[in-house]
């Protein structure tokens, strides 16, 4: 591995020296490094708004996503690809935890009992 900023190489990105060309010159591999800016305000609130919205037709629907596409579509333009992911494990998490709270714990069944 080459340091960055060593031997020419941009201080911005790291490359690895990957053997030689065909004039013998070093070649290099860059890593792009991909500048990711928090979201404004603006667009957390717009994010967290198509969220609740797809959320919501899925209550009125009993989670039948076919009938909430067009907002699934609309939460997925307004957030970030790992907060989409983030909401989705959310979302099933509360639901599992609501249904701990109004049904309580039911082991499953031991297979093969003696």
């Amino acid at each position: 591995a080459v340091p960055c900023g060593v031997r020419g190489l941009p201080s911005r990105g790291c490359g690895r020296r990957m053997g030689r060309g065909a004039l013998g010159q070093p070649l290099f591999v860059f890593r792009s490094v991909a500048k990711m800016s928090a979201p404004t305000m603006e667009e957390r609130k717009a994010c967290w708004g198509a969220r609740d919205e797809f959320w919501q037709c899925l209550d009125r629907h009993a989670d039948d996503a076919s009938k909430c596409e067009k907002l699934r579509l609309s939460f997925e333009s307004r957030c970030p690809q790992q907060w989409v992911k983030y909401f989705d494990k959310r979302r099933d998490f509360l639901k599992y935890k609501r249904k701990l709270e109004t049904e309580g714990y039911h082991p499953p069944e031991a297979a093969g009992k003696s």
